[in-house]
């Protein structure tokens, strides 16, 4: 039985994936951990499909745009004990299982987040990060790649399927408190920070969340389609 099941959502994901597919078997081979691989394919129509099967990962479909139903049909199929999710265009650090398995070998902690860096960086992408910083601060959370134990991903229900975008957030928030039930805390691995693309500022602009503030606004209430799939869903990928 694995140690560890790690849920992948892949939309045209073939320039990308095989960064991050490299990125968890180097943390897995560190760690000496039996990881499973769990890639979701959503409208693929490039080699996405091929490259997931060619690294051995189980392959899950949904078509739906929408985030959390993408991630919890991946997360339906895990079978280990403890449950990551990350993005296909991000690249885990290779002490990543590591210190989750370290974190969660007692009850301390519910699970987490992570540092997040982007692959570059430029005074409009240092400003448009800061711009929303005041937002994870306020609510103590932070993001990018999620840690748990598979019985609290269950306890609270998984990603919120009435969201098409800041599911991520939401999960956290919740995740943080249902452990404060339990006297636990929610964590964020310092030590082992994530690095993401930098595709959305690729292709909006480096200050483009800092000059559309109320885009930006929408993003946040979770529910906006229009917003979610300008951002999210109808992005222009190979």
């Amino acid at each position: 039985m694995p140690s560890v099941s790690i849920v992948i959502p892949a939309h045209n994901e073939a320039d990308f994936l095989p960064g991050c597919l490299a990125g968890v078997q180097e943390a897995a081979a560190l760690a000496r951990l039996e990881v499973e691989v769990i890639v979701v394919l959503n409208r693929c129509t490039d080699g996405t499909e091929e490259i997931a099967r060619k690294a051995g990962a189980l392959i899950a479909h949904e078509d739906e745009r929408n985030l959390s139903k993408i991630r919890n049909a991946g997360a339906a199929l895990a079978t280990a004990p403890i449950l990551i999710t990350c993005d296909a265009d991000s690249i885990p650090h290779r002490k990543t299982f590591v210190l989750v398995q370290e974190f969660l070998t007692n009850d301390r902690l519910v699970g987490g987040g992570t540092l997040t860096f982007p692959e570059r960086l430029s005074l409009g992408i240092f400003v448009s990060i800061a711009s929303v910083l005041p937002y994870l601060i306020w609510h103590g959370v932070s993001f990018g790649l999620f840690w748990c134990r598979r019985e609290d991903f269950e306890a609270i229900g998984g990603f919120d399927e009435a969201l098409v975008s800041v599911e991520d957030l939401d999960f956290a928030k919740r995740l943080r408190k249902h452990g404060r039930k339990s006297g636990r805390k929610f964590g964020t691995l310092i030590k082992a920070p994530l690095k993401t693309s930098c595709r959305k500022f690729d292709q909006f602009g480096d200050w483009y969340l800092f000059l559309s503030p109320h885009a930006v606004w929408r993003v946040f209430r979770g529910t906006d389609r229009e917003v979610a799939d300008r951002f999210w869903y109808q992005v222009g990928r190979k």
